[in-house]
């Protein structure tokens, strides 16, 4: 089994770090510090040397320190599946009469065309305190926060994603059109088709898998069990069905739906539209309904359970990123997480504002304080 670790980070110009770099040599890293000081900033560093976007979906202008040149650096010596390497991005300075910056990526200093090279090193995990609201939000929430667990299995899946959604435009632009051209629209459908069946091919596998995972946890773990579904009738008619026939049902969806979707300006089915659905096991009760403590325990062995499937379906047993994890977790439930997590065996990197909830880390801790973008070891 192959760990995602990360030896050494060097932010330059990162959000409100000019020069910083640490070199990382236990399992459990604790970012410490008061709230403004960094600690989400390194993490969203991190996780920028993933496919994707990063954990805060950021623009690029907005990640780039406010008295800088417009410039930023991430860079990162990684032990993955390929070995040692060292994993960079960011963006060149701007000049006056040029168009805004490109974001690069580099694996060993040669350019990549794209971030999704980084799923070829490292397997990434992320937990945030935006996610606390998932269950009771938006379904697009849900969605994106889903396909992030799939990314996490597959690197290719965000293109596959992203191609789709780029296939939808394209086929609602021409619905727009008064004059129709109906063998463009069979092309684009045709299209269509293929990428929603790929993409929802994967959705479906990850989603049966990672029920199973939660099933495995049991009563035992500090953290309660979920039952997960898909709420997309695509996912499920995969499970009996094959590819082809759901493409071929989807095109001819789409070419009824014609009508409807140009009056509503958008396609109205399809796997853009899925749900996650999160039930609380041991209750029986829909996660939304649970309390917020609850809510928050079920999500962690969420995570927990995903980062193991990732482990099991790709051999790379991935890198966990938590965010605020330990916050509103009482001392029990703190020491059940840090045994989990080095059951797991990945590195972690957590973030917190108290230096005390992370004592019980021991010898597997590193604990860093963060103040005005500086990071220091702390004995």
């Amino acid at each position: 089994m192959t760990i995602s670790k990360i030896h050494r980070l060097t932010l330059t110009q990162f959000r409100n770090y000019t020069a910083a770099s640490l070199r990382v040599e236990a399992d459990l890293v604790a970012l410490v510090g008061a709230n403004g000081a960094g600690k989400t900033n390194c993490l969203e560093a991190i996780s920028l040397l993933s496919p994707g976007r990063g954990l805060r979906r950021a623009t690029l202008d907005d990640i780039a320190n406010r008295h800088g040149d417009g410039s930023w650096a991430v860079s990162a010596e990684v032990e993955g599946a390929l070995g040692l390497a060292t994993l960079g991005t960011g963006i060149e300075p701007r000049r006056d009469d040029a168009a805004a910056s490109s974001r690069r990526c580099r694996i060993d200093r040669e350019n990549v065309s794209s971030a999704a090279a980084f799923g070829d090193h490292l397997r990434m995990v992320w937990l945030t305190p935006a996610m606390d609201g998932l269950f009771t939000g938006p379904a697009a929430e849900r969605r994106r926060f889903f396909d992030r667990l799939v990314l996490a299995i597959d690197s290719e899946h965000s293109s596959r994603v992203a191609a789709l959604e780029r296939s939808l435009r394209s086929r609602n632009r021409v619905l727009e059109e008064r004059s129709q051209d109906s063998h463009w629209l069979d092309a684009i459908e045709r299209e269509t088709a293929e990428l929603a069946v790929a993409v929802a091919a994967m959705r479906g596998e990850t989603v049966m898998r990672l029920g199973a995972a939660l099933a495995a946890r049991g009563a035992g773990s500090a953290f309660p069990s979920a039952e997960i579904a898909l709420d997309g009738w695509m996912e499920n008619a995969l499970r009996t069905e094959t590819a082809t026939a759901i493409e071929d049902r989807y095109r001819a969806v789409l070419r009824e739906a014609r009508p409807r979707d140009a009056a509503a300006g958008r396609t109205l089915d399809g796997p853009h539209l899925t749900d996650l659905r999160v039930v609380y096991a041991a209750k029986a009760m829909p996660a939304r309904d649970a309390s917020t403590g609850e809510q928050k325990a079920l999500l962690i062995g969420l995570i927990l359970a995903h980062a193991q499937l990732v482990a099991e379906m790709t051999g790379i047993t991935p890198l966990l990123l938590l965010d605020e994890v330990v916050a509103h977790l009482d001392p029990s439930r703190r020491r059940a997480l840090f045994a989990e997590l080095q059951r797991l065996g990945a590195q972690v990197w957590m973030t917190g504002a108290d230096p005390a909830a992370f004592a019980d880390l021991g010898p597997a801790g590193e604990l860093f304080e963060v103040e005005d973008g500086r990071l220091t070891r702390q004995p």
